[in-house]
């Protein structure tokens, strides 16, 4: 019998382009990091969770999920770090019996639980699915397990563009422009972590 779908959370990307002191995600964002936040709001989901990371971030990863539930990519147990076809195919091959997967970059705090929620209903219908703010494609990206062959034969760093090329995915529109927030420089972690800080109400530091 198979599970629900499951959120599988990519935390094992360089993050090249940050040029900040830290790695993007190890970076503060209220009074947690950018990749506790992210796990956050998945985990407030109620849906199965599995992160796929480095061996720098596994302890982190293990405060907010069950220590079973994080793949650990490059270290001297897991397998090879690769880039994000890699983390995906690890992701979904530890979870081989699920019912499909929701690909969340951990590199997007702003993303709502309600958006993965809605993506995740739209698989009991669709074999793939996405959320879409206003007519451009975000995340999450969920796949049914009718695609569990294609995901896990993923290598290299196109992640699954052949995927969403080849079959046709239905897109759900969200209300979420954190769906299409992620942070790849310095600016855009000091612009979305002062928006975020505007919408809680929290005072400039």
């Amino acid at each position: 019998m198979k599970s629900g779908p499951v959120v599988v959370v990519l935390a094992a990307g360089q993050g090249a382009r940050y040029a900040g002191a830290r790695h993007k995600l190890a970076e503060p964002w209220g009074e947690r990091t950018v990749l506790g936040h992210t796990l956050h709001h998945v985990v407030l989901t109620g849906l199965p969770v599995v992160v796929v990371t480095t061996p720098a971030f596994a302890e982190e990863a293990a405060r907010h999920i069950a220590r079973k539930d994080v793949v650990v990519m490059g270290g001297p147990d897991g397998p090879p770090r690769g880039g994000m076809g890699d983390s995906i195919a690890a992701g979904v091959a530890s979870r081989p019996s699920s019912s499909g997967w929701l690909m969340v970059p951990a590199d997007m705090p702003m993303l709502l639980p309600a958006t993965i929620r809605q993506v995740a209903e739209a698989l009991k219908r669709h074999a793939l699915a996405y959320a879409q703010v206003q007519g451009r494609r975000g995340h999450p990206v969920g796949f049914g397990s009718e695609l569990y062959s294609d995901l896990v034969a993923l290598t290299g760093d196109e992640g699954a563009r052949r995927i969403l090329a080849r079959y046709p995915a239905h897109a759900i529109e969200v209300n979420d422009p954190g769906s299409l927030q992620d942070i790849d420089t310095l600016e855009d972690h000091a612009r979305l972590h002062q928006q975020w800080r505007t919408q809680m109400g929290i005072a400039a530091a």
